[in-house]
């Protein structure tokens, strides 16, 4: 079988853990503290939120404010949570402030808040109704041009307040990204649960990480994965299901690339902890060449085709049960299918010329699709390394039938 080519600079080893334990006497501390090592530098503000559509939208238009950088999650809240926030305005319900980073003067970043400010932006300009209000249920089905004059006043004339990360806090580039990442972490430690891929987007955001999310748009991809984008999700008859858009809204697509890239290293896996492996892989792999990202963006796209030309749009789902063809979308599938094909893109013409006996015979090996405890092998309720590898393995015999 033939194995996995490295490219030029692709290296990553699973570190273990340090537990060393600072042993710094109190002076050195004291000094620590008082030359401001670490320490942010803050200011406050407060906005009149009937100003905050034109400040926002025009600060992004003259790259005054960008709302949405690269840590920030993506859109995830419903019409009902944005009109529960509407409705804590019209009764004054204290809100948290929102938080900016003055990555050059004047010029600002949302770190924290981006889903306040854009229900707020969307609910001036129309773009949803109020819908499961508690406390005024009679407005439910409004948008803001409808609302009773003394209710929009009574909006008009709130405030919600900002703390703003000043430029200064930090002394280069590198100190920046890491006080936003760890600010980003403390303040989303509570409230709504962050998944595994929004947090490392938000605290290892990076040139791999950057790769990521670029790759996550292929359209072939998403197409076998049935991940929507931004614009399909505002259409009202997108077609996606809650599961399919919930997939896009946590990020899970750019986790499934990030997978593809770890899953090279499959060797250094050595525990039950995924998580771990993939955030200290994500780490390592920001500190790769430029040359090094664009030979692995290469294999990825290159993979991906030739998956979606052999398989098509069904390529990752389960094998048939009981006569009938799953439609579940599954990992079990995606991860050994893509680590296999990446084996074999020299062959790419062998292995299109037999793509239809490819297709009929890809769960025909009943042997190989039981594991020794009589379980199938692509079920996923076992996800050791030597039941992953037997995955991949087994997609290594389907390919090496149709190759010269």
């Amino acid at each position: 079988m033939i194995g996995l080519k490295k490219v030029n600079g692709e290296e990553f080893q699973l570190k273990k853990e340090n537990n060393q334990e600072y042993n710094i006497s109190d002076k050195k501390i004291n000094e620590k503290y008082e030359k401001g090592e670490f320490r942010i530098v803050t200011e406050q503000a407060r906005y009149p939120i009937k100003s905050i559509p034109d400040m926002f939208m025009d600060g992004v238009l003259t790259g005054d404010y960008k709302l949405n950088p690269e840590y920030q999650r993506r859109k995830r809240w419903s019409d009902e949570k944005k009109s529960r926030l509407i409705e804590s305005f019209i009764i004054n319900v204290p809100l948290p402030p929102i938080f900016l980073y003055e990555y050059e003067y004047s010029q600002y970043e949302v770190m924290d808040g981006l889903q306040r400010l854009t229900t707020i932006i969307d609910f001036y300009k129309g773009d949803f109704s109020l819908k499961g209000l508690e406390y005024w249920r009679e407005l439910n089905g409004q948008t803001y041009s409808e609302l009773p004059h003394a209710i929009r006043r009574g909006i008009d004339r709130r405030y919600i307040s900002s703390v703003i990360l000043l430029n200064e806090t930090a002394k280069d580039e590198e100190e920046a990204e890491e006080l936003k990442q760890i600010v980003f972490e403390r303040l989303n430690s509570g409230g709504e649960k962050l998944e595994p891929q929004e947090t490392r987007n938000a605290l290892y955001n990076g040139k791999f990480n950057k790769l990521c999310i670029r790759l996550s748009t292929n359209d072939k991809f998403r197409k076998m994965w049935r991940i929507p984008n931004e614009n399909e999700l505002k259409k009202d008859n997108h077609g996606y299901s809650q599961a399919e858009i919930d997939r896009y809204k946590e990020m899970e697509d750019v986790e499934l690339v990030l997978r593809f890239f770890a899953y090279r290293f499959l060797n250094e896996y050595t525990s039950n902890s995924m998580r771990n492996f993939l955030d200290v892989y994500l780490i390592e792999a920001n500190k790769w060449s430029d040359n090094t990202l664009v030979e692995l963006e290469d294999i990825f796209e290159n993979s991906i085709e030739l998956v979606y030309e052999i398989f098509g749009k069904e390529a990752f789902l389960l094998p048939k049960s009981k006569g009938k063809q799953s439609k579940k979308i599954t990992k079990t599938i995606y991860e050994p299918l893509m680590q296999s094909i990446s084996k074999y893109l020299d062959y790419k013409e062998s292995l299109l010329k037999n793509k239809k006996e490819i297709r009929e015979n890809k769960f025909s090996n009943q042997e190989d699709l039981t594991l020794e405890n009589g379980k199938k092998l692509f079920d996923g309720k076992y996800n050791h390394r030597s039941v992953i590898e037997k995955r991949i393995e087994y997609f290594d015999k389907l390919f090496e039938l149709y190759i010269k």
